[in-house]
């Protein structure tokens, strides 16, 4: 319509620029054609502008062609479209969801959580959008998110939501809306459990209870530890006792005599100054009597 309003103005400025030679007066009749050529200017310049769409970074654009809506979105940038079109435009930058919900646990206690979704729209399926949901998606993706939220957290106790299954809860959320949100046109990024804001005499409990397990974690790794030690030392010492076993069992009085007369070479061959007297000892072994090398005093 507005395409039209142009066109018809910008005629109507031409027709006045032209006619305007009837005004008797020479500087009435510039003025006239000054104005008629500076609206039919701007008139000319809008109907023009109709015929151009401009999608910027980050969108694309649906064309509405008097209720006919095109299954191909249009990419960012300039396009060359009909003057009697509708564009609209869908953002595609990653959008951010924060929501406080009411929740449950499996016992039935009542607890705020406050959750994040971050999702984006998929270019391909923006004309689905625009037919099926519209313009503003929001509502229909928040209710949503607040259902699986409520359905996922009624599962667990307050104390896995609290502490230790938190992800495992996240990773939920963000799995299930996927399926819900995926055939619509929308992908899901991420869903993060930011905050639980739980009764502070629970949550003292939970911390408690947190608190005892860790510490009996911490016990059950030092009896361990000291039961491999004991073990250890257990295998150390049988060993000992083993090997002076063989030992003992395997020495006698040939071998004696032999490690004795090896020992005895190796004293004789020294320097030192020594008596030694075969035979002497006990069972057959050689004495080894040390000569006093100092001079004695009379």
């Amino acid at each position: 319509m507005s395409f039209i309003v142009s066109l018809l103005i910008t005629l109507i400025s031409v027709l006045v620029f032209l006619t305007g030679g009837g005004v008797v007066s020479e500087r009435n009749r510039l003025a006239i054609r000054g104005i008629a050529l500076l609206i039919g200017g701007i008139a000319a310049f809008a109907s023009v502008s109709k015929l151009f769409a401009v999608v910027p970074a980050g969108n694309v654009g649906v064309v509405d062609s008097l209720g006919q809506v095109s299954e191909t979105s249009l990419n960012p940038g300039v396009h060359f479209v009909s003057p009697f079109t509708k564009i609209v435009i869908f953002s595609t930058r990653l959008r951010n969801v924060q929501e406080t919900i009411e929740a449950t646990s499996q016992e039935g206690l009542a607890f705020n959580t406050n959750v994040s979704l971050q999702y984006r729209l998929e270019p391909q399926k923006a004309a689905s959008i625009y037919k099926s949901i519209g313009i503003d998606e929001t509502e229909i993706v928040v209710a949503r998110f607040r259902s699986i939220v409520r359905e996922i957290t009624a599962n667990y106790p307050a104390e896995a939501i609290y502490s230790r299954k938190r992800l495992e809860i996240a990773n939920q959320i963000r799995q299930r809306l996927s399926k819900q949100l995926t055939p619509l046109g929308f992908i899901v990024e991420e869903a993060l459990l930011r905050e639980l804001q739980i009764p502070e005499k629970i949550q003292s409990a939970i911390q408690e209870k947190l608190q005892a397990e860790q510490e009996s974690q911490r016990m059950t790794f030092v009896l361990k530890k000291e039961r491999q030690e004991a073990d250890r030392k257990r295998i150390e010492a049988k060993g000992i006792s083993d090997s002076q076993k063989i030992i003992s069992q395997g020495l006698n009085d040939k071998i004696l005599q032999l490690r004795s007369i090896e020992a005895t070479e190796k004293l004789a061959s020294s320097s030192n100054s020594k008596v030694i007297m075969l035979g002497a000892g006990k069972g057959g072994m050689p004495m080894l009597l040390q000569q006093d090398t100092q001079t004695s005093k009379p």
